[in-house]
């Protein structure tokens, strides 16, 4: 099943730059030991905006194949024939399938080749998909030889919720890089900010299941309170209009900016005094992540696996959902109490380094991929999955 000394893994994502899980596999497959590893993605879905331009000339630096597959409807099964031929042939090892439709598409393939090994990694649950995700994800688990949870709070509703096996379900935690290296002068230069502004920044997606109206309605309080504070939400997505109303109906638009899509969070981030997380749903987030790689105190609602990020009180506060007032209460009190929360976030940066670091994942998803492919070749009565990756 190996090629020469390699094992050839393929990662299968809707597209290469639509959302922080594709981000994360792209992440993941570039850093895979090429020594050990023949490296492709599949983006399956035809791009949109200008993101993939950024991300194709980043494989081709690190070795890794691209895969295009073109879709653009669900009903374009023809062109899953380039994969689909490739699985029959034996040349896929191991299909790592990201997200939902992913998954289910990789459980389907597997039965095209008995050997080839599936891994499902699952990013956390969209509400609007929970009763299609009860229904399809025992089949998902029944067909994946391991099914990647990132959060302990996502592994526990992948059971209860999803119907998957136990024994199949792992946790293994997210990372980022520890030193993000931003230049925090530059941003705060190229934002115009003047050196008595109180800087909150907010990195994701815009999307309802963010949170960020939530955020902004409670920034309204939160510059009553703090007038030289400012806020920054970096992301782009379907909700951005209708944000921009919010903003401009509150009366926001002189402290509250949409920046859209940056290629700068890094600078955005060493520029901060504070980090919000506003979402109503998340499994483990890498924005909070690279929240505390910057040692940024972080003001952040405890849904899903936030709270095995942040411990509140020590490295960072955590607040309900869609609550603004309590989200705008907490802001406040970080703000007015910067030495309390410079000393949150270098603790919040302590246990990012310890825990949450990239390098960490890579190696237990390395090591994920060579035992199960020694299963698949050498059948064993044990199985990895059902343990904790940490």
């Amino acid at each position: 099943m190996s090629h020469g000394d390699r094992l050839r893994i393929v990662t299968l994502v809707d597209r290469l730059a639509s959302g922080g899980a594709e981000r994360l596999a792209v992440e993941l497959a570039m850093r895979l030991d090429p020594q050990r590893f023949e490296r492709v993605i599949c983006a399956t879905r035809r791009p949109t905006g200008d993101n993939d331009a950024v991300v194709r000339p980043q494989l081709r630096a690190a070795g890794v194949e691209l895969m295009s597959l073109d879709r653009t409807s669900k009903l374009d099964l023809w062109r899953w024939r380039p994969l689909v031929g490739q699985v029959r042939r034996g040349e896929v090892d191991v299909l790592h399938a990201h997200m939902f439709g992913s998954n289910l598409w990789a459980s389907m393939l597997g039965r095209l080749d008995r050997e080839l090994v599936v891994v499902a990694h699952d990013h956390g649950w969209d509400f609007d998909s929970r009763w299609v995700r009860r229904r399809l994800d025992p089949l998902i688990s029944r067909r994946a030889d391991a099914v990647i949870a990132v959060s302990e709070s996502d592994r526990r509703r992948l059971i209860a919720e999803g119907g998957m096996s136990p024994d199949k379900v792992i946790v293994l935690p997210n990372g980022v890089d520890a030193d993000l290296g931003g230049d925090g002068p530059r941003a705060r230069h190229g934002l115009g900010l003047g050196s008595s502004d109180v800087l909150v920044v907010a990195v994701g997606r815009l999307d309802p299941a963010k949170g960020f109206a939530t955020l902004v309605s409670a920034f309204e309080h939160v510059t009553a309170a703090v007038p030289q504070a400012r806020l920054l939400i970096a992301g782009d997505g379907p909700g951005r209009d209708g944000l921009k109303t919010l903003v401009d109906n509150h009366g926001l638009s002189g402290t509250v900016t949409l920046l859209g899509h940056r290629d700068d969070v890094p600078d955005l981030l060493a520029a901060a005094d504070l980090a919000v997380s506003s979402s109503v749903s998340e499994a483990s987030p890498l924005a909070v992540m690279e929240y505390m790689a910057s040692g940024l105190p972080i003001v952040a609602t405890g849904v899903g696996g936030v709270p095995e990020l942040i411990e509140s009180g020590k490295h960072g506060v955590l607040v309900e959902p869609s609550d603004p007032r309590a989200l705008a209460s907490a802001i406040i009190d970080r703000l007015r109490d910067p030495a309390g929360s410079k000393a949150m976030g270098r603790a919040a940066r302590d246990r990012q380094r310890a825990h949450f670091d990239v390098r960490r994942t890579i190696a237990e998803l390395e090591r994920l991929y060579l035992e199960l492919g020694a299963r698949r070749r050498t059948p064993q009565p044990s199985s990895p999955a059902g343990k904790d990756l940490r």
